[in-house]
């Protein structure tokens, strides 16, 4: 038994407080992931795990890579953003993590001329000064690496502050920089701001992805969505695509680019790897 509603249920048969045995070992394993991160951080045992994105139509060219953060554990394994992101996201080592994610991505932009990168952030370092003087350094050597920056935010982190995400995107738009709507679908409260926002693609969320070619409710559900993302002129991506049949469908209802492990999984030894990218350190 797992997922969030079968937790819930578990959780509300068991007594309140320090005796309920799931509310400690959950307790414990949050508090296990903030301190693996933490010192992750400290001893600068942080990378990106990159991973394709696909055109949908001829020449099937890579359209762009998606930056995954990871760390290293004390044991050298590579712990992926979601044992850990969950339990520090709402936290000042969330935001030293959205940093490094952003000086990763940019520093690998620099060593690849050609390359366009998509980087994850909450939208909680909207407001955080050193991401911003992070991004500010980099364009001040080079201002055309905002060209080929993508920033993806979530759905939910978006509608957490979404006059401030807004105001952000608006100030960023001089600087070239693309935006994503990452897991578009997974909430409904966003659609009342599109005419505010300034996205550039929808990333549509893997729960409508997943098994789509077999599934009549998830087709019309995808369908909506991409036909939403549209009406205001942004890309569609649709995010965990595992066949060919799922991908078949997906080309065939208009989606732009496709991203999953049919295409390949995150890899910390990317294509254009070199000796230079084999740093870890931030």
């Amino acid at each position: 038994m797992d997922g969030p509603l079968q937790r819930r249920k578990m959780q509300a048969s068991l007594p309140e407080g320090a005796d309920n045995p799931l509310n400690a070992a959950v307790s414990a394993r949050d508090r296990d992931a903030v301190a693996m991160a933490s010192e992750a951080v400290r001893h600068k045992q942080c990378m990106l795990a990159f991973q394709p994105v696909m055109q949908s139509r001829p020449p099937h060219q890579t359209a762009f890579y998606e930056g995954f953060i990871r760390v290293l554990d004390a044991t050298g394994r590579v712990i992926p953003a979601r044992e850990f992101m969950p339990s520090v996201e709402n936290s000042e080592l969330g935001r030293e993590i959205d940093c490094i994610a952003l000086e990763k991505g940019l520093r690998t932009l620099v060593r690849n001329p050609q390359l366009r990168l998509s980087i994850n952030m909450s939208a909680r370092s909207v407001g955080y000064r050193k991401w911003m003087r992070v991004l500010e350094r980099f364009l001040l050597k080079d201002k055309t690496l905002g060209e080929r920056l993508i920033l993806e935010i979530t759905e939910s982190s978006v509608m957490t502050v979404p006059e401030l995400v807004i105001d952000f995107m608006d100030r960023l738009q001089d600087k070239g920089i693309a935006f994503a709507l990452d897991d578009f679908g997974a909430g409904s409260s966003t659609l009342r701001y599109f005419r505010d926002f300034f996205f550039d693609a929808a990333k549509i969320d893997g729960q409508f992805i997943r098994g789509v070619s077999k599934s009549a409710d998830a087709q019309s559900m995808a369908r909506a969505l991409v036909g939403f993302a549209q009406e205001f002129d942004m890309l569609t991506i649709a995010e965990s695509v595992e066949t060919v049949e799922d991908a078949e469908f997906l080309v065939s209802i208009g989606v732009d680019c496709l991203q999953g492990y049919l295409f390949g999984a995150p890899a910390v030894s990317p294509p254009w790897k070199d000796t230079d990218e084999a740093e870890v350190s931030a």
